[in-house]
């Protein structure tokens, strides 16, 4: 992150009434939500201190404290188990030895500025868990992102509707002191053009806002179209990273495979793969 768009971020979140002043929490957000904000889905068997994971039902991502050449991997290896695949952003080093990388894409993170308008959406309704069957069909024929049974429990969701059918929705993802990520922003295909998305990218950013916080986003390096939608609605690139599937060692009688881990489903592949993890 440049020193000019730090500045920017830091002024507009002030502006916002947020806490962008602290946003060193964003390096490693999904560490900072799994023992902050979000530390109630967190997974952390035992005695575990430095690794931790989203429970599987409610997300794929697992982190773990550190930084570059002191990541805590004995940590993360524990919560894993043996043979087990983690799902990470920000985490750049090759793992030592005996873990296997299974893939590796470039990860953008974005936060809003005072140039990106929120608004409420009087056409979109809150989504809950009786909404989730609804909700993971259209994530899967619309592939914005990781979407699981209770992922809709960890923040607000908003829904557009024709008739009986979910048509269009967006929410709320990970949570920092400060900040919200906004995620699984996706409209029906037959209805795409129309402007649906980024209204409803709007009213969750002025629900994110109401409570003084700051939005912020992430893209996958791949899907330049996205990037530059969302710089033309006011957000500016904060880091570039990367996000990684990682395999745990394996015990010596184990032969390792990708599909034994926790963590890893290969329905989430699709989304990092077309370009898109949001």
């Amino acid at each position: 992150m440049t020193d000019a768009t730090r500045a920017r971020v830091h002024d507009d979140g002030r502006q916002q009434g947020g806490q962008a002043g602290g946003d060193d929490v964003l390096d490693n957000v999904i560490w900072t939500a799994l023992t902050s904000r979000q530390a109630g889905f967190a997974d952390r068997p035992g005695r575990v201190a430095r690794a931790g994971q989203f429970q599987p039902e409610v997300a794929p991502f697992a982190a773990m404290a550190g930084g570059p050449g002191a990541w805590a991997w004995d940590d993360l290896a524990a919560v894993v188990g043996p043979g087990g695949v983690a799902t990470l952003f920000f985490v750049e080093d090759a793992p030592p030895a005996g873990w296997t990388v299974l893939d590796r894409i470039g990860l953008v993170q974005m936060v809003a500025t005072a140039d990106f308008a929120d608004a409420p959406e009087p056409a979109a309704r809150p989504l809950g868990p009786a909404d989730v069957p609804a909700m993971i069909e259209l994530v899967e024929r619309t592939k914005p992102g990781p979407f699981r049974s209770r992922t809709v429990e960890l923040g607000s969701y908003l829904g557009v509707f024709e008739g009986d059918a979910l048509v269009a929705m967006a929410g709320e993802r990970l949570r920092a002191p400060g900040y919200t990520e906004i995620s699984a922003v996706c409209t029906d295909p037959a209805l795409r053009g129309q402007g649906l998305a980024t209204r409803l990218m709007r009213a969750v950013a002025a629900g994110i806002r109401g409570r003084g916080e700051t939005p912020f986003l992430h893209a996958s390096a791949l899907n330049t179209n996205a990037i530059r939608l969302y710089e033309h609605l006011g957000f500016v690139t904060r880091t570039v990273t990367n996000f990684q599937f990682v395999q745990a060692p394996a015990l010596p009688e184990q032969r390792p495979a990708a599909d034994d881990g926790p963590d890893y489903d290969e329905e989430d592949e699709p989304f990092v793969r077309r370009g898109e993890c949001g």
